[in-house]
């Protein structure tokens, strides 16, 4: 059973987001949908400068099993990109909520259906 920092958010797409530190958040996808994934093996991320929209594909997952879209939880411009996981995607799967983050975004409209880590771990089921 995994655990959901309480400290994040998180969408019904299983995306997580930091809080805003200077107006920016960080985004991840949640243990549970990488579990889910499988062994993830590569990762196709937002350029910089991107516009986000919350709800969208702004990426992709590809796993052993399957390709999944990266939703984005928030709206925004995308500030930064995790290039370790674009080398190692496998840190998605062994650190989803550290060093698998997968982009920075500055927010600008956020959706009023974001969960709190409770909320979210009954909706997913752990």
């Amino acid at each position: 059973m995994s655990i959901n920092p309480q400290e994040l958010r998180y969408s019904k797409e299983h995306e997580w987001l930091s809080s805003a530190e200077d107006g920016i958040s960080t985004v991840g996808i949640t243990s549970h949908a990488a579990d889910a994934l499988g062994d993830v093996v590569f990762v196709q991320l937002p350029e910089v400068g991107d516009t986000v929209s919350a709800g969208e594909s702004c990426g992709e997952l590809e796993s052993t099993k399957s390709v999944s879209d990266l939703y984005s939880p928030v709206d925004g411009e995308v500030t930064e990109v995790n290039e370790d996981v674009v080398t190692d995607p496998s840190l998605v799967n062994s650190a989803p909520f550290e060093g698998g983050w997968l982009f920075r975004v500055r927010v600008t409209g956020e959706p009023e259906d974001l969960l709190s880590a409770d909320e979210y771990t009954a909706f997913s089921g752990n």
